[in-house]
């Protein structure tokens, strides 16, 4: 250790320079404290270096106190920083590291792995030269401009100055980069950039045809060309252009209107969209409400096929008078009659159970839902008394509702009280599909399109079907898989044979 002594009194002059000399410069410098005696100050240094008083901070005030020296004006070691990466992120996990401390790296080389919350990237190096500190360790969070590596560079090789050195603005992945090579600003992408080290080329010795003189991939492609005098493949957005047969010939064009034809340059869309936010309101926050309490109810699902030709044709056969008495009619009535004549047989789905799983309700009343699809969102209005309505009077009352649903005026006592439900997304599309229980309700079905297929009768013949889907779901806390097939079938069954439906109507 070396102890100089300067300075007299309460003031410390400046310290006007101490040079020393080691025969191998050491990469690191540390001086690691100045301590205050009453007349002679001791600077304690683990290594030694050249600093002049510029390079010292120091406090009057302190009897004791730290010092340091800004080593990249000695050694010209860079800070490499983490660019923004884009799509705002500002912070990624280091996965991978390719180099250690000590090791020698050139231009392109890989230094890491990051890993964002959308994709892994790849980092590599803007400089020649050796790394002298890894600033993050595996696993650790890297922030968006902040030092990545350390890269000590060698000034022999004329790397560009330190305020050449700008981190990259935030940019998409279509978005241009740059670097100061040799006093001029080479514009390129990192892919062309790629290309040119994988060629051994200098970008500052191409010229760029793109914007502001931009390298684009057909300026190295050209240069490579004119160095091996190989032959440019095909620009892949060019014409394609079929082969001619072997006795034409194509003749030359002329060399100069060849390098007039412009090169297809890649633009980014631009799109001036912009988010909206907007609170959930109406129906859309009694279905937010609604469906946050039927995830606490356990799905059990079954699915079957019914064929409804003999329904079809029904149907059919009473459509004038149901129109002769003001009423439309559709396959709805014929599924809710259906589905409460098979609620009579099997109470347990027209039933409730309390919040503490204690007690079932079995209800009286058939109030059958019916989900509808209106501008103000998803309703369910539901259909009262089921059980002593007829198939006309049911179809009456499904026109009120949607009426009134259409029209956004449906009652609270029209939406409230239901007991079962029935939801036809098959108007819409689709065949089956997974229903959600509406609470306090403990079963509900969704019915799908009607499709023509073939099927195979009795005697082994194919005939033209009409065939729906029936997807059920029911709360299994009380209601087993065995009930719901048996009460499925039952409700197939009258449909099916539309006729069986009289042998039970009240």
């Amino acid at each position: 250790f070396i102890a100089v002594a300067s300075g007299i009194l309460n003031e410390l002059y400046i310290l006007q320079s101490i040079i020393l000399t080691l025969e191998t410069f050491l990469p690191q410098v540390c001086i690691h404290r100045v301590r205050s005696c009453s007349s002679i100050r001791f600077i304690k240094s683990k290594y030694v270096c050249v600093f002049d008083k510029s390079a010292l901070k120091f406090s009057h005030q302190q009897r004791l106190f730290r010092t340091s020296i800004f080593l990249s004006d000695i050694f010209n070691i860079k800070h490499f920083k983490l660019s923004d990466i884009g799509e705002g992120i500002t912070e990624v996990t280091v996965k991978e590291w390719y180099i250690k401390e000590g090791d020698s790296v050139s231009q392109f080389d890989s230094i890491c792995e990051v890993q964002s919350d959308k994709a892994s990237v790849t980092i590599t190096s803007r400089y020649d030269g050796i790394i002298r500190k890894l600033h993050y360790n595996l696993d650790e969070i890297a922030y968006v401009g902040k030092p990545l590596v350390d890269i000590e560079i060698d000034a022999s090789k004329g790397v560009a100055s330190e305020e050449d050195v700008v981190e990259t603005p935030p940019m998409s992945h279509e978005e241009h980069t740059h670097q100061e090579i040799k006093g001029h600003k080479t514009l390129a992408t990192p892919a062309v950039r790629r290309l040119a080290m994988e060629n051994n080329i200098k970008l500052s010795e191409v010229v760029g045809t793109g914007k502001d003189n931009r390298i684009l991939k057909e300026d190295i492609l050209n240069y490579l060309a004119k160095q091996t005098g190989a032959i440019l493949p095909p620009s892949p957005k060019g014409e394609i252009i079929p082969p001619l047969p072997k006795s034409e010939t194509v003749p030359a064009a002329p060399k100069d209107k060849a390098r007039k034809i412009p090169l297809p340059v890649s633009r980014p869309l631009v799109f001036s969209g912009k988010d909206k936010t907007e609170p959930i309101t109406g129906f859309h926050k009694a279905m937010v409400k609604t469906m946050s309490a039927a995830l606490k109810i356990p799905h059990f699902g079954y699915c079957d096929e019914i064929d409804l030709t003999q329904l079809v044709q029904l149907r059919e056969d009473l459509k004038p008078l149901a129109q002769i008495r003001g009423v439309k009619l559709s396959f709805m009535p014929f599924f809710i009659k259906a589905a409460s004549l098979g609620l009579l047989q099997y109470p347990i789905l027209n039933a409730s159970l309390d919040e503490s799983c204690q007690n079932v309700t079995y209800k009286a009343s058939h109030n059958i839902g019916v989900a509808m699809d209106t501008e103000q969102g998803l309703i369910v209005p539901n259909v009262k008394n089921v059980q002593v309505c007829s198939v006309f009077e049911i179809a009456s009352e499904l026109n009120r509702l949607q009426a009134l649903g259409s029209a956004g005026q449906l009652g609270t006592n029209d939406l409230t009280g239901g007991t079962f439900t029935l939801s036809n997304i098959g108007t819409i599309g689709g065949t089956y599909t997974k229903p959600v229980i509406l609470p306090p309700e403990v079963a509900i079905g969704a019915l799908g399109k009607i499709q023509i297929l073939p099927r195979f009768n009795g005697k082994g013949e194919v005939f033209k079907a009409q065939i729906m889907n029936v997807s059920w779901s029911a709360d299994h806390r009380i209601i087993d898989g065995a009930t719901m097939a048996r009460f499925s079938n039952l409700w197939k069954s009258y449909l099916e044979n539309p006729a069986s439906m009289l042998i039970d109507l009240k």
